[in-house]
């Protein structure tokens, strides 16, 4: 029988090899005696996110990282642990994280992974990126001075749920019940949906329907009960759970032909019919930047937290034309891209 953790352990390292390997390509293959020694020297990163592998979060955190004058491998160990929605399993791993007492632990994407870190470690510096307010998370004590461990950015993942919401109205004007699909599992965002939607529906003269998955056959359950609800549109939670899948809700949506929304440019890329929500790959970034700037000695209480100021609007025309939906000037126009 292994001693209590050591489990836990070995499935983390198993996670760890398997996305290093996927994410860092050739520089996983370095002769292992040649690595751990330049590891032992560099501090160590621990980088989680509740989901899927995601490579525009990896590609905005290396770049911020870079721009503070650190490179993966050269002056800097990064460890990537994805969840995939496994939600419980937070606490454990930041447990293992402190317990190896990590130079950083970097969340940038996820009110849970950030939560969970700092109910972990009061002196391991952390650097988030969430989508509620981090004062109401209890991250830090306030936005100008955090005053603790944590600092980050708020990339205000909740704050456009009206936004996108009326987005969709515009594209789709004859669609009147939305579904909306929350996570229960994510607390923070579905409370957040739960709470903007009806209000932002009502001001549309929207009807909604609430759907709830947190697994990958309740999805599917969930799309099986659109038609019965007679839904005429859906709105996707800004999820990491959802986030990680999108190919698969694409998938699900054009079976169903149901004009649907999601928080994410890559469900749009995959075939869905638009999206609206800010940059991740640049909030991820921003929380590269913060991360190399502690690493170089800053503290977090000194660096206040920061929001995120790039949104983006996406279109995709071909999954407009297979729904029957007529894209307006209008729109076009305000889209950051029209994906043909």
């Amino acid at each position: 029988m292994l001693p209590p953790g050591q489990g836990h352990r070995m499935q983390f390292n198993r996670l760890r090899r398997r996305e290093f390997i996927a994410l860092l390509g050739g520089t996983a293959a370095w002769p292992l005696a040649a690595r751990a020694q330049q590891q032992s020297a560099m501090p160590v990163v621990g980088f989680v996110n509740a989901g899927s592998p995601d490579a525009s979060l990896v590609a905005g955190f290396r770049k911020g990282l870079n721009e503070a004058g650190y490179i993966e491998s050269q002056n800097v160990t990064v460890e990537y642990y994805w969840l995939d929605g496994q939600f419980d399993r937070l606490p454990a791993l930041m447990a293992d994280l402190v317990r190896r007492h990590v130079a950083v632990i970097a969340t940038p994407n996820g009110n849970l992974a950030a939560i969970a870190a700092k109910a972990a470690t009061t002196t391991i510096p952390i650097v988030f990126g969430v989508g509620d307010d981090p004062v109401k998370l209890g991250l830090v004590a306030s936005l100008a001075r955090p005053g603790g461990n944590a600092t980050g950015i708020n990339i205000l993942a909740n704050e456009v749920v009206a936004k996108r919401l009326g987005l969709l109205h515009d594209l789709v004007p004859k669609a009147v019940r939305i579904a909306v699909l929350v996570n229960p599992a994510n607390t923070p965002v579905a409370e957040i949906t739960l709470r903007d939607i009806p209000e932002a529906a009502r001001a549309l003269g929207l009807q909604t329907h609430i759907l709830n998955a947190s697994a990958s056959r309740e999805i599917e359950a969930a799309f099986a009960a659109l038609g019965r609800e007679q839904a005429d549109a859906l709105f996707v939670a800004a999820d990491s759970f959802f986030n990680s899948r999108p190919g698969r809700l694409v998938t699900l949506a054009a079976h169903y032909r149901i004009p649907a929304t999601y928080s994410i440019r890559e469900a749009v890329e995959a075939g869905g019919l638009m999206s609206y929500g800010v940059d991740r790959a640049d909030g991820s970034r921003q929380v590269g930047v913060y991360t190399g700037q502690i690493l170089k000695g800053a503290k977090p209480a000194d660096l206040p937290v920061l929001q995120a100021s790039k949104f983006e609007f996406v279109i995709n025309a071909q999954a407009a034309r297979l729904l029957g939906i007529e894209v307006p000037n209008s729109l076009q126009l305000l889209a950051d891209e029209v994906i043909e």
